[in-house]
This record gives structure tokens, sequence and C-alpha cells, in this order.
């Protein structure tokens, strides 16, 4: 069974049904994400400099064929649509490279050049998009950068297209959201192990691309594998209605925080009748908890602030365009598509918290839940890359934890534990391998999932459950609507038969590393304290950052490494440092040799240096490779 890659009699009856029920006669979407095209990349493939592919576009041309039972048909069709790769035009002077990532890159012309908007994730594929729009458009110099926010596929490239020193010339001003920074580099260092290895699953990285595998995000194809890096913003953008001009374009921002992303901003252009939304309104179901992991989002205020969006730029507009998919051209079908996805996250919103008060837990309020017909008919609320079933839960997690307030579960054992005990009162591994194989034939996948995921955790050696496991997922991610829900299933299986996969890309890239300001540094580091190790440890040391102008005091004590800002009189520390902020970030991030920073200079020790490497031996390592689907 464990080579089966087929779809099941059952999974191929569900996807027939879905094909029948859909309305495949609309090509609405398919004139739209069609409409405008310049010219394409040919061939579709991005390298980096040692000649190693980041980006394959060509990868996925096997979409051009008709939906295998292997794939959900809806999400067949959305990935196509993804899939479409090239330069389009959007309306006069601004245009669009779509194809070349997961999100998009918009360019804007201005009097003198051109304006980028979310340069792509990777450094590669940003100039591999500026490179296509110079060969059609002629080699305009980039006079602006806007970053709508604070996600990584929307400034990782932005060295792609301009330079450090052309943004501290002033030649290139960097616009984005007030706390992009903040909230930039903590979502990809603090937890960005944890999420990075998830992140594998989400986008189905070890996958290859086809019917049996990697068909798309839902959101895009999948995330390039170049470089990401990082400038900080010149401008930042702090209040609804800021208008700035930049290379002679008018634009009109819109905060939006809290929707999407923590940081994050729509904007308008007046002259031109086009309404960018960020990420706030896309083709799909967008997540209010990410799969890999993310803080939960709030969709009573993304819901505000798509009536805010309606209110002052519907009217007024001709074009609305985002950071991901194709643009909706008109001011009545743009105001229905803004109108509805509005009424998707409010209602998810209002009929989960009116379930919640009637004392449903997210799982229950999950399985009941049922969009309104006319929100339901319209393909941009499928759910291909968030989907009901995790945003609401997501929204249950928001406002009452993780508890479902049933004291039978508020101390349960551990997975593995439990999983001991569940095999155990089931009659043992065989009698459950026995009954799972009847269930996997009678289709019930969720089920099988749910008991053999018991078997493995209790016994993670036992290979027949592993295949069956797998054979599970498989058809699980066959039936799926949502690309990540796909991809996670595919990637469980993939495992489970081939071993972990670790985390192939790294979102905590030296650029964004670097730009942890001298707090959030050492809130990086004080996540790493192996605590029970240091309990007995206390180390004052007192760092003199040169060029940040400040003195900032760390402390370990009980296991906890608290840090401050010195102001007045303090005790006197253990060992003292004067630095630059570079070099606190090669010593405490880095790995730098300190006596010889010190030997050569760069750095001013007092004190017991010492203290220091105590200090740093009682920093952990995160592990990229944990463990997903077994113990």
């Amino acid at each position: 069974m464990s080579d089966q890659n087929v779809a099941t009699a059952s999974v191929k009856t569900r996807n027939d049904d879905a094909a029948g029920a859909l309305p495949f006669g609309d090509a609405q979407d398919f004139e739209d994400a069609g409409r405008g095209l310049v010219g394409v990349l040919e061939p579709g493939v991005v390298k980096n400099a040692s000649g190693d592919v980041v980006w394959d576009s060509d990868g996925y041309a096997f979409l051009d064929d008709e939906c295998p039972d292997t794939v959900h048909p809806s999400l067949w069709r959305q990935s196509k649509l993804c899939a479409m790769q090239g330069l389009y035009e959007v309306t006069d002077g601004i245009y669009q490279v779509r194809g070349l990532d997961l999100s998009n890159m918009t360019l804007v012309e201005g009097d003198t050049g051109v304006i980028v908007i979310d340069p792509l994730i990777s450094e590669e594929t940003a100039a591999a998009g500026l490179a296509l729009y110079r060969e059609h458009r002629g080699d305009r110099g980039v006079t602006g950068v806007i970053f709508s926010h604070c996600h990584i596929d929307h400034f990782g490239g932005v060295k792609g297209v301009t330079t450090q020193e052309d943004v501290d010339a002033g030649r290139c001003p960097i616009l984005a959201p007030a706390g992009f920074v903040e909230h930039a580099v903590s979502e990809n260092v603090y937890a960005g192990t944890a999420m990075g290895r998830r992140a594998a699953y989400m986008y189905g990285a070890a996958l290859p691309r086809g019917p049996l595998g990697a068909v798309g995000a839902g959101l895009g194809p999948t995330t390039s594998t170049g470089t990401p890096t990082l400038i900080n913003p010149t401008v930042d953008i702090d209040h609804t209605g800021q208008t700035e001009v930049v290379d002679g374009v008018r634009i009109e921002f819109q905060l939006t925080p809290g929707t999407e992303a923590p940081s994050e901003m729509n904007f308008y252009f007046p002259d031109r009748r086009a309404l960018c939304m960020a990420e706030n309104a896309t083709h799909t179901l967008h997540n209010l908890l990410t799969l890999r992991g993310a803080l939960v989002r709030d969709p009573h205020v993304w819901s505000k602030y798509l009536t805010e969006s309606i209110n002052r730029y519907a009217g007024r507009s001709d074009v609305l365009f985002a950071s991901h998919h194709w643009p909706t051209w008109g001011t009545d079908r743009l105001t229905e598509f803004l109108s509805v996805q509005r009424d998707l996250y409010g209602y998810l919103h209002d009929q989960t918290l009116r379930a919640i008060n009637q004392g449903a837990t997210g799982i229950e309020i999950a399985e009941g839940i049922a969009l309104p017909p006319a929100v339901e008919k319209s393909w941009h609320t499928h759910g291909y890359y968030g989907s009901v079933s995790h945003n609401v839960k997501a929204i249950y997690q928001r406002y009452m934890g993780w508890f479902d307030g049933n004291p039978a579960t508020l101390w349960q054992h551990t997975p593995a534990e439990s999983a001991k005990r569940h095999v155990d009162f089931m009659g043992g591994a065989p009698a459950v391998l026995e009954k799972a194989r009847k269930s996997f034939d009678e289709g019930d996948f969720r089920w099988v999932a749910q008991v053999l995921n018991y078997v493995i955790f209790a016994d993670p050696d036992n290979a027949e459950a592993r295949m069956l496991q797998a054979d599970t997922l498989e058809q699980l991610g066959f039936g799926s609507e949502n690309g990540t829900w796909r991809n996670f299933f595919l990637m469980g299986a993939y495992e489970l038969r081939n071993g972990p996969v670790g985390t192939p890309t790294a979102t905590a890239s030296p650029d964004i590393a670097g730009a942890l300001s001298v707090e959030q540094l050492f809130d990086a580091i004080a996540l790493r304290i192996d605590g029970p190790k240091a309990w007995s440890a206390d180390i004052t040391i007192d760092w003199r950052v040169e060029d940040a102008d400040v003195v900032h005091r760390s402390h370990l004590r009980n296991g906890l490494l608290v840090h401050f800002d010195l102001d007045g009189q303090v005790s006197v520390p253990d060992a003292a440092f004067t630095l630059s902020n570079r070099d606190l970030h090669r010593v405490l991030l880095g790995g730098a040799d300190l006596s010889q920073l010190i030997s050569d200079g760069s750095v001013k020790a007092d004190g017991d240096v010492a203290k220091l490497g105590e200090l740093v031996g009682y920093l952990d390592a995160p592990d990229p490779d944990f463990a997903i689907v077994t113990p």
C-alpha cells in the first residue's frame, strides 16, 4: 500500500462531486489573470550566483493538463491561475510581475524611474522580475520602494531592486507602515526556527511538483529559495490619509494593523484611480492563523478595515490589485469583491463568537459552521490558503485560549504518553492496525489518521503503522481543496516514508538578524537560555553600544535573562563591553572571537571578561530538524 500513489474510490468520488457542483463555466478569473500580458520570463527559471535553481515556474507546466483524480478540482483551478507567469499591465503606468515567487511585485512608473512595491522573497527573483520589466519598458532606475507589510515575501528581495547605498543617499526612499521593522525581524527570529520547520510542510518543500505532489499553495505556487534581504525603511506611514509623493506619483495610505499582518497598509493612487489592497483582499479566504504558526489575526478589525477601504476608495477606483493573485477591473466589480471579502471575515468572526457564547468549542464550531450562499458561491472566498476550519479554531483561540473548559482536558498526558495508553486500551498495535485498515478501505481517512497517530507516537519504529499512515495522509491530501492542507498531508506522508527533510529555507538571514534593535537582540538571546541549567547563575554585564548611544545591562538570575537600558546610578557589573552595534550582533549571534575583537581594538572590555563565556555557555541551540509526524 505504501507505493499506492493513486486516489482511492472514495476520494475520486468526492473530487468528482466537487467538479460537478462548482461553477467551472465561470471564466472571469482566467480573463482577469491573463489581461494585460506584456511578456514572460523564458525560461521561467531563476538561479543564484552559484548556479542553484531558486525558482522554477516551468515546473508547473503540468497544470496545463486536465485535472487528475489526485487533486481537488477547485485547487487545480486555483493553481493554474497562480502559475500564470510574466509581466502584466494593470493600468496606465502600473505593471505587475506575477508567477515568479509566492507574491507579486508591482512596478509604478514615475517621472524619472519606477517605484517597486513588495519585492518578493529573494534577491534573485526580485532582480529577475525587474529585468523582465526593463526588457519591455526600458532601463528605468528604481526611485522608490514600498513594503506593504512585514511578511518576508513582501520585502525579502529588496536588494535585488536597489542598494543600501542608493537608499542612504536618498535616491531611493523606502516606505513602510509604522512598526514594520519590529514585526518583520521578530517574526523571523523569535520563533523563526519552529516556523521555518513547519513552513517546509506548509509549502511542500520536499514534494515533487506534479499531480501526486505539490501543485501550489493557494496564495501562489510556492516560496522561492534564494537570498532574503532587508533594508530598513526611510519613511514611516503612521496614519490613514497620509499622502506621500514619490518620483512625482501621489500615494494615499490606509493603515490596517492587526489584519493579515501586525504592520500592514493599503494604498491608493488617486491620479490613476488604482487601489492596492496589499494582502487584505485576495482571491482566497486567507489565514487567521497560519499552519506554520503566527500570532492570531483579528478578523473583526480586518472586516472593519475592508469597510473603510470600500467607503474611502472603492467608488474612486477603476482597478483593484493586491500583492498576490490577479487584479479586478471596474468600480462595481471591485466594490462587490471587497464587500464579499469583508462579509467573509466579519461573518466568521461574529458567528464563531455567537457559538462560543452558546458553549461550543472551537472544533465543534468548525465542524458546524457554514458560509452564507452568496459568499460561498464566489471563487475568491474558497479556502485555498486559509480555511473555514482552521480559521474558526483560530478565532476560538484568540478569545478563549487553548482550554475548552472541560476539566477532563485540563491536565492531559503528553502526546507520546497518551498514545501508549490509547493503544493499550484499544487492544494493542496489531488490533488498532487491523481496525485502521478496515476504516481506510471505507474511506474514513480522518479517523485512520487519528488512531494511527496513537500507534506511531506509542511505537515510533512500527513500520507497518508508518506506511499505512503515509497512505492515509496521502489520500487526505489528494482530496483537499486547500493548498497548504494538501502540502501538510503530503509532506507528512513523505517524511514517514523517507525520513525528516529538516528546514530547507532560512528566514533569519544576516540582513534580518542584523536589523534587530538592541532590545530585540537581547530578547532573542533570552529565549535561548537553558533555564534549569542557569538556575544558580548570577551574571551582570553592561553593554555600551556606541552607535546606538545606549548602555544596556543584561542580568542573568534564576534562569532568566533580564535586560534594560541603564538610567542613573546602578551596581557595578561583573563585566562591561564597549562596542559597535554590528560587533554586538557578531558577538552574541555570529560566534565572533571576542578575544580577537578585544586585541584588535574593536571591543573594549572591563571587569571579568570570562563572565561572557559563562553566559554564552547557558545558551541552547534551536533545532531546525525537530520531528513533526513522529515523537
